[in-house]
Protein backbone atom coordinates (compact mmCIF):
# COMPACT_ATOMS: atom_id res chain seq x y z
CA UNK A 1 0.00 0.00 0.00
CA UNK A 2 1.53 3.33 -1.06
CA UNK A 3 1.63 6.12 1.55
CA UNK A 4 -0.67 9.10 0.93
CA UNK A 5 1.05 12.00 -0.83
CA UNK A 6 0.89 15.57 0.42
CA UNK A 7 -1.36 17.62 -1.83
CA UNK A 8 0.49 20.19 -3.92
CA UNK A 9 -0.61 23.77 -3.15
CA UNK A 10 -2.47 25.37 -6.03
CA UNK A 11 -0.94 28.82 -5.45
CA UNK A 12 2.41 28.95 -7.35
CA UNK A 13 4.04 31.21 -4.74
CA UNK A 14 3.04 28.87 -1.92
CA UNK A 15 4.23 25.86 -3.95
CA UNK A 16 7.60 27.51 -4.62
CA UNK A 17 8.01 28.44 -0.94
CA UNK A 18 7.30 24.82 0.03
CA UNK A 19 9.86 23.53 -2.49
CA UNK A 20 12.64 25.98 -1.53
CA UNK A 21 14.05 24.08 1.50
CA UNK A 22 14.16 20.65 -0.18
CA UNK A 23 14.24 21.34 -3.92
CA UNK A 24 15.81 24.76 -4.63
CA UNK A 25 16.01 24.03 -8.38
CA UNK A 26 12.29 23.25 -8.50
CA UNK A 27 11.49 26.42 -6.55
CA UNK A 28 13.65 28.41 -8.97
CA UNK A 29 11.69 27.03 -11.96
CA UNK A 30 8.35 27.91 -10.31
CA UNK A 31 9.44 31.48 -9.53
CA UNK A 32 10.70 31.98 -13.11
CA UNK A 33 7.40 30.63 -14.43
CA UNK A 34 5.50 33.11 -12.27
CA UNK A 35 7.60 35.96 -13.68
CA UNK A 36 6.90 34.82 -17.24
CA UNK A 37 3.16 34.38 -16.60
CA UNK A 38 2.74 37.77 -14.92
CA UNK A 39 4.95 39.68 -17.37
CA UNK A 40 2.10 39.96 -19.90
CA UNK A 41 -0.36 41.43 -17.43
CA UNK A 42 2.03 44.19 -16.37
CA UNK A 43 2.58 45.48 -19.91
CA UNK A 44 -0.99 46.72 -20.20
CA UNK A 45 -1.26 50.37 -19.19
CA UNK A 46 -4.83 49.98 -17.90
CA UNK A 47 -4.87 49.13 -14.20
CA UNK A 48 -7.33 46.35 -13.43
CA UNK A 49 -7.55 44.24 -10.30
CA UNK A 50 -6.04 41.35 -12.25
CA UNK A 51 -3.05 43.38 -13.43
CA UNK A 52 -2.48 44.78 -9.92
CA UNK A 53 -2.54 41.24 -8.54
CA UNK A 54 -0.04 40.24 -11.24
CA UNK A 55 2.26 43.08 -10.20
CA UNK A 56 2.11 42.00 -6.57
CA UNK A 57 2.87 38.40 -7.49
CA UNK A 58 5.73 39.48 -9.75
CA UNK A 59 7.25 41.62 -7.00
CA UNK A 60 7.00 38.79 -4.46
CA UNK A 61 8.47 36.29 -6.94
CA UNK A 62 11.43 38.62 -7.66
CA UNK A 63 12.23 39.01 -3.96
CA UNK A 64 11.78 35.31 -3.18
CA UNK A 65 13.94 34.28 -6.15
CA UNK A 66 16.61 36.74 -4.99
CA UNK A 67 16.48 35.27 -1.47
CA UNK A 68 16.83 31.79 -2.96
CA UNK A 69 19.98 32.83 -4.85
CA UNK A 70 21.29 34.54 -1.71
CA UNK A 71 20.89 31.32 0.29
CA UNK A 72 22.73 29.46 -2.48
CA UNK A 73 25.53 32.09 -2.52
CA UNK A 74 24.74 32.60 -6.22
CA UNK A 75 25.79 36.20 -6.83
CA UNK A 76 25.46 36.01 -10.63
CA UNK A 77 21.91 34.63 -10.34
CA UNK A 78 21.01 37.48 -8.01
CA UNK A 79 22.49 39.99 -10.45
CA UNK A 80 20.34 38.48 -13.23
CA UNK A 81 17.22 38.84 -11.04
CA UNK A 82 17.97 42.54 -10.53
CA UNK A 83 18.40 43.00 -14.29
CA UNK A 84 15.15 41.10 -14.96
CA UNK A 85 13.29 43.29 -12.47
CA UNK A 86 13.60 46.32 -14.77
CA UNK A 87 10.54 45.22 -16.78
CA UNK A 88 8.55 45.25 -13.55
CA UNK A 89 10.05 48.57 -12.43
CA UNK A 90 9.08 50.25 -15.69
CA UNK A 91 5.39 49.70 -14.87
CA UNK A 92 5.35 50.72 -11.19
CA UNK A 93 5.65 53.91 -9.17
CA UNK A 94 9.16 55.32 -8.74
CA UNK A 95 9.01 55.05 -4.95
CA UNK A 96 8.15 51.34 -5.14
CA UNK A 97 10.87 50.85 -7.76
CA UNK A 98 13.52 52.34 -5.49
CA UNK A 99 12.37 50.23 -2.54
CA UNK A 100 12.43 47.01 -4.61
CA UNK A 101 15.88 47.55 -6.07
CA UNK A 102 17.30 48.43 -2.64
CA UNK A 103 15.73 45.26 -1.23
CA UNK A 104 17.27 43.15 -3.98
CA UNK A 105 20.68 44.81 -3.63
CA UNK A 106 20.62 44.23 0.15
CA UNK A 107 20.50 40.50 -0.58
CA UNK A 108 24.12 40.78 -1.75
CA UNK A 109 25.29 41.78 1.73
CA UNK A 110 25.58 38.32 3.36
CA UNK A 111 27.56 37.04 0.36
CA UNK A 112 31.36 36.62 0.67
CA UNK A 113 33.77 39.43 -0.35
CA UNK A 114 34.71 37.49 -3.49
CA UNK A 115 31.35 38.55 -4.98
CA UNK A 116 32.17 42.28 -4.73
CA UNK A 117 33.15 42.59 -8.44
CA UNK A 118 29.72 41.24 -9.43
CA UNK A 119 28.04 43.66 -7.02
CA UNK A 120 29.98 46.60 -8.48
CA UNK A 121 29.14 45.55 -12.04
CA UNK A 122 25.45 45.20 -11.14
CA UNK A 123 25.37 48.63 -9.55
CA UNK A 124 27.10 50.26 -12.51
CA UNK A 125 24.56 48.67 -14.86
CA UNK A 126 21.61 49.86 -12.76
CA UNK A 127 23.05 53.37 -12.43
CA UNK A 128 23.24 53.58 -16.25
CA UNK A 129 19.63 52.32 -16.48
CA UNK A 130 18.34 54.80 -13.90
CA UNK A 131 20.14 57.60 -15.76
CA UNK A 132 18.47 56.59 -19.04
CA UNK A 133 15.08 56.44 -17.28
CA UNK A 134 15.75 59.84 -15.62
CA UNK A 135 15.22 58.39 -12.15
CA UNK A 136 17.45 60.91 -10.40
CA UNK A 137 16.88 59.96 -6.76
CA UNK A 138 17.34 56.25 -7.47
CA UNK A 139 20.59 57.07 -9.30
CA UNK A 140 21.86 59.03 -6.28
CA UNK A 141 21.01 56.16 -3.94
CA UNK A 142 22.79 53.62 -6.17
CA UNK A 143 25.85 55.85 -6.62
CA UNK A 144 26.13 56.25 -2.84
CA UNK A 145 26.06 52.48 -2.47
CA UNK A 146 28.63 52.07 -5.25
CA UNK A 147 30.96 54.58 -3.58
CA UNK A 148 30.64 52.49 -0.39
CA UNK A 149 31.71 49.38 -2.29
CA UNK A 150 34.65 51.24 -3.86
CA UNK A 151 35.71 52.21 -0.34
CA UNK A 152 35.35 48.54 0.73
CA UNK A 153 37.64 47.38 -2.05
CA UNK A 154 40.21 50.13 -1.51
CA UNK A 155 39.40 51.98 -4.76
CA UNK A 156 39.68 55.38 -3.12
CA UNK A 157 40.20 57.38 -6.32
CA UNK A 158 37.03 56.00 -7.93
CA UNK A 159 35.10 56.55 -4.70
CA UNK A 160 36.24 60.18 -4.49
CA UNK A 161 35.32 60.88 -8.12
CA UNK A 162 31.85 59.44 -7.55
CA UNK A 163 31.38 61.35 -4.29
CA UNK A 164 32.45 64.67 -5.84
CA UNK A 165 29.92 64.29 -8.66
CA UNK A 166 27.22 63.30 -6.18
CA UNK A 167 27.88 66.31 -3.95
CA UNK A 168 27.61 68.71 -6.90
CA UNK A 169 24.18 67.33 -7.86
CA UNK A 170 22.91 67.05 -4.28
CA UNK A 171 23.85 70.64 -3.42
CA UNK A 172 21.86 71.77 -6.45
CA UNK A 173 18.85 69.76 -5.23
CA UNK A 174 19.46 70.75 -1.58
CA UNK A 175 18.77 67.19 -0.42
CA UNK A 176 20.04 67.47 3.17
CA UNK A 177 19.57 63.82 4.09
CA UNK A 178 21.58 62.53 1.13
CA UNK A 179 24.14 65.31 1.66
CA UNK A 180 24.64 64.12 5.23
CA UNK A 181 25.18 60.54 4.08
CA UNK A 182 27.50 61.41 1.18
CA UNK A 183 29.63 63.83 3.25
CA UNK A 184 29.97 61.09 5.86
CA UNK A 185 31.06 58.68 3.13
CA UNK A 186 33.50 61.32 1.84
CA UNK A 187 34.99 61.57 5.34
CA UNK A 188 35.52 57.80 5.40
CA UNK A 189 37.21 57.85 2.00
CA UNK A 190 39.59 60.68 2.97
CA UNK A 191 40.37 58.86 6.19
CA UNK A 192 41.15 55.76 4.10
CA UNK A 193 43.74 57.69 2.06
CA UNK A 194 45.21 59.24 5.21
CA UNK A 195 44.05 62.81 4.57
CA UNK A 196 42.72 63.52 8.06
CA UNK A 197 42.31 67.27 7.54
CA UNK A 198 39.85 66.72 4.67
CA UNK A 199 38.21 63.84 6.56
CA UNK A 200 37.45 66.22 9.44
CA UNK A 201 36.21 68.91 7.06
CA UNK A 202 33.86 66.42 5.35
CA UNK A 203 32.57 65.23 8.73
CA UNK A 204 31.91 68.85 9.76
CA UNK A 205 29.93 69.37 6.53
CA UNK A 206 27.97 66.18 7.27
CA UNK A 207 27.10 67.37 10.78
CA UNK A 208 26.11 70.82 9.44
CA UNK A 209 23.69 69.23 6.98
CA UNK A 210 22.37 66.88 9.69
CA UNK A 211 21.66 69.80 12.04
CA UNK A 212 19.09 71.26 9.62
CA UNK A 213 16.98 68.07 9.42
CA UNK A 214 15.72 65.28 11.64
CA UNK A 215 18.69 62.93 11.85
CA UNK A 216 17.63 59.27 12.20
CA UNK A 217 19.31 57.49 15.15
CA UNK A 218 21.32 55.06 12.92
CA UNK A 219 22.71 58.00 10.93
CA UNK A 220 23.55 59.89 14.13
CA UNK A 221 25.33 56.80 15.44
CA UNK A 222 27.38 56.57 12.23
CA UNK A 223 28.38 60.24 12.62
CA UNK A 224 29.43 59.64 16.23
CA UNK A 225 31.41 56.57 15.23
CA UNK A 226 33.33 58.49 12.56
CA UNK A 227 33.96 61.37 14.99
CA UNK A 228 35.40 58.92 17.51
CA UNK A 229 37.67 57.36 14.89
CA UNK A 230 39.08 60.75 13.86
CA UNK A 231 39.63 61.83 17.48
CA UNK A 232 41.42 58.54 18.13
CA UNK A 233 43.73 59.29 15.19
CA UNK A 234 44.63 62.55 16.99
CA UNK A 235 45.43 60.50 20.14
CA UNK A 236 42.53 62.19 21.94
CA UNK A 237 41.24 58.91 23.33
CA UNK A 238 39.11 60.47 26.06
CA UNK A 239 36.95 62.39 23.56
CA UNK A 240 36.98 59.42 21.18
CA UNK A 241 35.67 57.18 23.97
CA UNK A 242 32.73 59.50 24.63
CA UNK A 243 31.77 59.45 20.92
CA UNK A 244 32.09 55.66 20.75
CA UNK A 245 29.93 55.32 23.85
CA UNK A 246 27.22 57.51 22.29
CA UNK A 247 27.33 55.43 19.10
CA UNK A 248 27.24 52.17 21.07
CA UNK A 249 24.20 53.24 23.08
CA UNK A 250 22.41 54.46 19.95
CA UNK A 251 23.12 51.33 17.93
CA UNK A 252 22.22 49.00 20.80
CA UNK A 253 18.89 50.78 21.27
CA UNK A 254 17.91 51.07 17.60
CA UNK A 255 19.65 48.11 15.98
CA UNK A 256 23.01 47.86 14.20
CA UNK A 257 21.98 49.17 10.80
CA UNK A 258 24.00 52.15 9.61
CA UNK A 259 23.39 54.63 6.82
CA UNK A 260 24.39 52.29 4.03
CA UNK A 261 23.25 49.26 6.00
CA UNK A 262 25.56 46.31 6.25
CA UNK A 263 27.90 47.79 3.64
CA UNK A 264 29.39 49.86 6.46
CA UNK A 265 29.51 46.98 8.89
CA UNK A 266 31.19 44.50 6.62
CA UNK A 267 33.78 46.69 4.78
CA UNK A 268 35.21 43.65 3.06
CA UNK A 269 38.65 45.01 2.25
CA UNK A 270 39.53 46.94 5.32
CA UNK A 271 36.89 49.38 6.38
CA UNK A 272 35.80 50.05 9.89
CA UNK A 273 33.54 47.54 11.46
CA UNK A 274 30.27 49.28 12.19
CA UNK A 275 27.40 48.33 14.44
CA UNK A 276 27.23 48.13 18.20
CA UNK A 277 29.94 45.45 18.36
CA UNK A 278 32.38 47.64 16.42
CA UNK A 279 31.68 50.62 18.69
CA UNK A 280 32.20 48.44 21.77
CA UNK A 281 35.57 47.24 20.43
CA UNK A 282 36.65 50.84 19.88
CA UNK A 283 35.59 51.72 23.44
CA UNK A 284 37.75 48.89 24.78
CA UNK A 285 40.61 50.04 22.54
CA UNK A 286 40.39 53.56 24.01
CA UNK A 287 40.60 52.17 27.55
CA UNK A 288 43.74 50.23 26.63
CA UNK A 289 45.33 53.23 24.89
CA UNK A 290 44.57 55.42 27.94
CA UNK A 291 46.56 52.94 30.09
CA UNK A 292 43.37 51.88 31.86
CA UNK A 293 43.25 48.17 30.94
CA UNK A 294 41.72 47.33 34.31
CA UNK A 295 38.55 49.24 33.24
CA UNK A 296 37.90 46.75 30.42
CA UNK A 297 36.30 44.16 32.72
CA UNK A 298 34.08 46.79 34.34
CA UNK A 299 33.04 48.12 30.94
CA UNK A 300 32.00 44.66 29.76
CA UNK A 301 29.82 44.34 32.86
CA UNK A 302 27.36 47.07 31.85
CA UNK A 303 23.92 45.93 30.73
CA UNK A 304 24.23 46.83 27.03
CA UNK A 305 27.62 45.09 26.70
CA UNK A 306 26.69 41.80 28.38
CA UNK A 307 25.35 40.16 25.22
CA UNK A 308 28.66 40.80 23.43
CA UNK A 309 30.98 39.85 26.32
CA UNK A 310 31.48 36.22 25.24
CA UNK A 311 32.07 36.90 21.55
CA UNK A 312 35.52 36.18 20.12
CA UNK A 313 35.90 39.79 18.88
CA UNK A 314 35.44 41.10 22.44
CA UNK A 315 37.58 38.34 23.90
CA UNK A 316 40.43 39.48 21.62
CA UNK A 317 40.30 42.99 23.11
CA UNK A 318 40.15 41.54 26.63
CA UNK A 319 43.30 39.53 25.87
CA UNK A 320 45.05 42.67 24.56
CA UNK A 321 44.13 44.54 27.75
CA UNK A 322 45.47 41.69 29.90
CA UNK A 323 48.80 41.58 28.03
CA UNK A 324 49.14 45.36 28.25
CA UNK A 325 48.36 45.38 31.96
CA UNK A 326 51.13 42.86 32.60
CA UNK A 327 53.51 44.72 30.24
CA UNK A 328 54.25 41.33 28.70
CA UNK A 329 55.53 41.75 25.15
CA UNK A 330 55.65 38.00 24.41
CA UNK A 331 52.04 37.56 25.56
CA UNK A 332 51.02 40.57 23.47
CA UNK A 333 52.59 39.01 20.37
CA UNK A 334 50.81 35.74 21.14
CA UNK A 335 47.47 37.58 21.32
CA UNK A 336 48.12 39.25 17.96
CA UNK A 337 48.80 35.84 16.41
CA UNK A 338 45.88 34.05 18.04
CA UNK A 339 43.31 36.73 17.19
CA UNK A 340 44.80 37.81 13.86
CA UNK A 341 41.47 37.88 11.99
CA UNK A 342 39.67 39.83 14.72
CA UNK A 343 42.45 42.39 15.27
CA UNK A 344 43.94 42.82 11.80
CA UNK A 345 40.77 43.08 9.70
CA UNK A 346 39.92 46.52 11.11
CA UNK A 347 42.44 49.25 10.11
CA UNK A 348 41.56 51.43 13.11
CA UNK A 349 42.32 48.72 15.64
CA UNK A 350 45.32 47.51 13.60
CA UNK A 351 47.00 50.94 13.49
CA UNK A 352 46.48 51.70 17.19
CA UNK A 353 47.63 48.26 18.30
CA UNK A 354 50.78 48.75 16.21
CA UNK A 355 51.45 51.96 18.16
CA UNK A 356 50.69 50.13 21.42
CA UNK A 357 53.10 47.34 20.50
CA UNK A 358 55.79 49.93 19.77
CA UNK A 359 55.22 51.57 23.17
CA UNK A 360 55.29 48.20 24.94
CA UNK A 361 58.55 47.26 23.21
CA UNK A 362 60.04 50.61 24.23
CA UNK A 363 59.03 50.10 27.89
CA UNK A 364 60.51 46.60 27.92
CA UNK A 365 63.79 47.81 26.42
CA UNK A 366 64.05 50.61 28.98
CA UNK A 367 63.46 48.17 31.83
CA UNK A 368 66.24 45.88 30.55
CA UNK A 369 68.95 48.50 29.87
CA UNK A 370 68.23 50.69 32.93
CA UNK A 371 70.57 48.85 35.38
CA UNK A 372 73.55 48.85 33.00
CA UNK A 373 76.11 51.36 31.82
CA UNK A 374 77.29 48.98 29.06
CA UNK A 375 75.20 46.05 27.80
CA UNK A 376 75.49 43.74 24.81
CA UNK A 377 72.80 44.23 22.14
CA UNK A 378 72.59 40.45 21.69
CA UNK A 379 71.69 40.06 25.37
CA UNK A 380 69.01 42.76 25.16
CA UNK A 381 67.51 41.11 22.06
CA UNK A 382 67.47 37.73 23.81
CA UNK A 383 65.76 39.14 26.91
CA UNK A 384 63.10 40.99 24.93
CA UNK A 385 62.53 38.06 22.55
CA UNK A 386 63.18 40.01 19.33
CA UNK A 387 65.68 39.84 16.49
CA UNK A 388 68.96 41.68 17.00
CA UNK A 389 68.52 43.89 13.94
CA UNK A 390 65.06 45.05 15.02
CA UNK A 391 66.23 45.75 18.59
CA UNK A 392 69.25 47.70 17.33
CA UNK A 393 67.03 49.84 15.07
CA UNK A 394 64.60 50.49 17.94
CA UNK A 395 67.39 51.44 20.37
CA UNK A 396 68.83 53.82 17.77
CA UNK A 397 65.41 55.44 17.35
CA UNK A 398 65.00 55.79 21.13
CA UNK A 399 68.40 57.48 21.42
CA UNK A 400 67.53 59.93 18.64
CA UNK A 401 64.17 60.65 20.31
CA UNK A 402 66.06 61.22 23.61
CA UNK A 403 64.06 58.57 25.43
CA UNK A 404 67.38 57.77 27.11
CA UNK A 405 70.96 58.95 26.61
CA UNK A 406 73.49 56.60 25.11
CA UNK A 407 75.36 55.46 22.04
CA UNK A 408 75.51 52.25 20.00
CA UNK A 409 79.03 50.79 19.67
CA UNK A 410 78.52 48.61 16.61
CA UNK A 411 82.14 47.48 16.57
CA UNK A 412 81.79 45.83 19.99
CA UNK A 413 78.07 45.12 19.56
CA UNK A 414 77.26 47.02 22.74
CA UNK A 415 74.98 49.75 23.96
CA UNK A 416 76.68 52.37 26.15
CA UNK A 417 74.18 54.07 28.45
CA UNK A 418 74.95 57.53 29.84
CA UNK A 419 73.61 59.05 33.02
CA UNK A 420 70.90 61.62 32.69
CA UNK A 421 72.79 64.91 32.11
CA UNK A 422 72.12 67.54 34.73
CA UNK A 423 70.79 70.78 33.44
CA UNK A 424 73.43 73.55 33.53
CA UNK A 425 71.74 76.79 34.55
CA UNK A 426 74.93 78.90 34.30
CA UNK A 427 74.01 80.45 30.96
CA UNK A 428 70.46 81.13 32.03
CA UNK A 429 71.62 82.77 35.27
CA UNK A 430 74.15 84.89 33.34
CA UNK A 431 71.46 86.11 30.95
CA UNK A 432 69.15 87.00 33.87
CA UNK A 433 72.02 88.90 35.58
CA UNK A 434 72.76 90.87 32.40
CA UNK A 435 69.07 91.71 32.06
CA UNK A 436 69.00 93.08 35.61
CA UNK A 437 72.24 95.08 35.04
CA UNK A 438 70.59 96.52 31.92
CA UNK A 439 67.63 97.71 33.97
CA UNK A 440 69.99 99.36 36.54
CA UNK A 441 71.93 101.16 33.79
CA UNK A 442 68.68 102.43 32.23
CA UNK A 443 67.49 103.65 35.64
CA UNK A 444 70.78 105.47 36.32
CA UNK A 445 70.68 107.03 32.85
CA UNK A 446 67.15 108.32 33.47
CA UNK A 447 68.27 109.95 36.75
CA UNK A 448 71.28 111.67 35.13
CA UNK A 449 69.03 113.10 32.44
CA UNK A 450 66.81 114.67 35.12
CA UNK A 451 69.85 116.19 36.97
CA UNK A 452 71.27 117.78 33.84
Amino acid sequence: MTPPTTPTPSDPLTRAAALAPTDPAGAERVYKQILEDTAGSTKDDSRTEESNQGLREQETALIKLGELYRDQQNAQGLADVITASRAFMASTAKAKTAKLIRTLLDLFLPLPPSTLPIQISTLQSNIAWSKDQKRVFLKHSLETRLASLYLSTGKFREALQLVEGLLTELKRLDDKMMLTEVHLLESRVYRGVGNFAKAKAALTSSRTAANSIYCPPPLQASLDLQSGILHAEDKDYTTAYSYFFEAFENMSSHGDEGVEGDAIKRQAAGGEKGGALGALKYMLLCKVMLNLPEDVTALLGIKLALKYAQLREVESMRAVARAHQERNLKEFEGVLREYRDELSSDPTIRSHLAALYDTLLEQNLLRIVEPYSVVEIEYVAERVGQGRQGVEAKLSQMILDKVFHGVLDQGRGCLIVFDEPEADNTYGAAIDTLAQVGKVVESLYAKTVKIT
